[in-house]
């Protein structure tokens, strides 16, 4: 989990209301060779993403691994130089070393915020707010449990009163009961302190539960974006169609149609000309493999990298109200 600390926008084009500004954004590493380390060619994890994102929404971004989320997000956050496109702010682990005070008073001493009896009061505080108590600073991360440990780690998060977070695989760790505690508290902060969420993550349940807009990830680019309800149940993408077969049907007559799609995520470094999913679609035309395809748009908010997209008719899901048990 990591925190972005944006500045005000207005002055920077970003339009009223949206806290981050993504266009055009890719990061490719270099591929190189020989004792000279020429470098021969690119990988490229991420391509072209373009999105925004709401003050106090919630985007998840999905797709299986080695689609580039984790890259984005890492982008993002400056952690790796972007190669191309721009990222308008509208800006771990824990150490077994540190203590809890000092794990998560260490944002506030970095950046200047607070030191000494202030700093505890800050920690102190937070702390309380995400389930923990008081008498656990002077503990170290080894006496906690999985649960715990990620209730530090969004306590690290917050510290410093970040208007974004961006979530990389919060909770694939914790088991489901675990699971449910960490995202309801993740929602009940979300409200309290205003705080708007990018969420990475490879289970679409998981998505479905926390995000307002999910983005659809494959091979470095963005192939889909949408709100969550027309995205699930109306999906324009045979990418996010494969995705959405996945998803465990429990309730009785919704089964629905398992599709399994033959053949694996193209070379990074060796993109395909055309669409990038061509090899395992099964509606491909000559087209695709011939030319990149458009975003075409299916709604104010919604659109997908298909050159048929407003023609398929793909297989969603039913967009009913999600319980996890905690």
């Amino acid at each position: 989990m990591a925190d972005l600390m944006p500045t005000t926008s207005g002055a920077n084009g970003a339009a009223a209301g949206e806290l981050l500004h993504v266009e055009g954004l890719s990061k490719y590493f270099p591929i190189t060779k020989g004792f000279l380390r020429r470098v021969v060619g690119f990988t490229k994890a991420v391509h072209d993403v373009s999105f925004t994102l709401a003050n106090g929404e919630t985007l998840g971004v999905v797709g299986e691994s080695g689609c580039g989320k984790t890259t984005l997000g890492l982008t993002i956050l400056r952690l790796y130089e972007m190669t191309a496109g721009s990222v308008r702010d509208p800006f771990a682990s824990l150490n077994p070393r540190m203590n809890i005070l000092e794990t998560v008073g260490e944002p506030l001493l970095v950046n200047g915020v607070a030191k000494g009896t202030e700093l505890e009061q800050r920690v102190a505080r937070i702390i309380e707010l995400v389930g923990l108590r008081v008498e656990h600073l002077r503990r170290y991360p080894h006496s906690f449990s999985g649960g715990q440990r990620q209730r530090i780690g969004i306590a690290r998060a917050l510290v410093v009163n970040p208007r974004l977070v961006i979530a990389d695989e919060p909770v694939s760790a914790l088991d489901v009961s675990i699971q449910a505690q960490i995202l309801n508290l993740l929602q009940e902060l979300q409200e309290e302190f205003h705080l708007t969420y990018m969420f990475v993550s490879h289970d679409m349940s998981v998505i479905r539960y926390i995000c307002d807009r999910i983005a659809v990830m494959y091979a470095g680019r963005l192939v889909e974006l949408g709100p969550k309800e027309e995205l699930l149940e109306k999906p324009r993408h045979p990418y996010t169609a494969l995705l959405l077969a996945a998803v465990p049907r429990t309730a009785r007559g919704s089964r629905g149609k398992r599709l399994v799609t033959a053949g694996e995520p193209p070379d990074p470094a060796n993109l395909p000309t055309g669409c990038v999913f061509q090899e395992r679609c099964a509606h491909v035309q000559d087209i695709c493999r011939e030319e990149d395809p458009p975003q075409v748009s299916m709604s104010e908010r919604h659109f997908a990298a298909c050159h048929f997209a407003k023609d398929l008719n793909l297989d969603g899901i039913t967009v009913a109200p999600i319980t996890l048990s905690a």
